[in-house]
């Protein structure tokens, strides 16, 4: 019972992490209408931007990590702007815009293994005493891993809420021609949301590389499908289905270690993926309208 205790609270921690990654590329389609594949690339950037402040400059891992995100954003909106968006524009077809995303996320690999090398990293962070929090036993990065999420998700709630911004964004999600039409600046809006994206994208690399503590250029790749098995479960384009189901699949993840093998926790995502997918492809939250 220790043991399954335990494990909801690293449960929480991982889907927090899941949570910041799914909402962010979840947003990204709801305006987009495509997937990015490079997403997991854009997460090992944030990662490594986050080893560097960390390490070659010694500033506060918090800090670190804000000015990383900051940093993957940029280099998301300039990708989206540049290759991404343009050729979407030109190609309507959902096939070629997806071949180019797994090429951005070649692309992306192959510069991260140029610039860092294939070297294991880990950031400049010491040792810390868990806390007993109730039944749970959490140490002070686990709990400002949480609250960062928390944070986060509040930060996207109140903007697709209370901002006219949020308004446009869910408008475009619903039709991007009929949004265009009404007189929205859709452009500015989708460069926005790249934004949104790119700043979870590099928030979530760099706590899923904390929480990880050594980490190589394949960190984002293989927790690619954890977010999309969040995404698909809460439904495709919608930001609360995301973070239901990344709270789904953290616990599940984590729960799961105890009955099975550790080394396997994460093919618990798998399953459920393929289950979802089976039974209610639309995700859990799926109505008519995607945010």
């Amino acid at each position: 019972m220790t043991i399954a205790l335990h494990s909801v609270g690293f449960g929480l921690v991982t889907a927090s992490i899941i949570a910041l990654a799914a909402v962010g590329l979840t947003l990204q389609f709801g305006v987009t209408n495509y997937i990015n594949f490079a997403y997991g690339d854009f997460m090992t950037l944030g990662a490594y931007l986050t080893w560097t402040l960390d390490s070659a400059f010694n500033l506060p891992i918090w800090l670190s990590l804000a000015l990383a995100a900051v940093l993957t954003s940029v280099a998301a909106l300039v990708v989206s702007q540049v290759l991404l968006e343009p050729f979407a524009r030109r190609h309507k077809q959902l096939l070629f815009i997806l071949i180019v995303t797994f090429a951005l996320s070649l692309i992306l690999s192959n510069a991260i293994l140029a610039i860092w090398g294939g070297d294991y990293h880990e950031y400049n962070v010491g040792l810390e005493t868990p806390l007993s929090i109730g039944p749970l036993l959490l140490t002070p990065q686990d709990l400002g891993i949480i609250l960062l999420a928390a944070l986060s998700m509040l930060g996207v709630h109140l903007l697709l809420t209370r901002t006219n911004v949020g308004k446009a964004m869910r408008a475009i999600s619903d039709d991007k021609n009929l949004a265009s039409v009404t007189g929205i600046a859709t452009e500015q809006i989708v460069a926005l949301v790249w934004i949104i994206s790119g700043l979870l994208a590099g928030l979530s690399g760099g706590v899923l590389a904390l929480d990880v503590v050594s980490f190589d250029p394949n960190l984002g790749v293989r927790f690619l499908f954890v977010i999309f098995a969040a995404v698909i479960l809460g439904g495709i384009g919608r930001p609360y289905g995301a973070m239901l189901g990344a709270l789904v699949i953290g616990l599940a993840v984590e729960v799961s270690v105890v009955v099975i093998p550790a080394a396997y926790k994460l093919d618990v995502a798998f399953v459920i993926l393929v289950v979802v997918l089976l039974l209610r492809p639309q995700g859990l939250l799926a109505v008519a309208g995607k945010a």
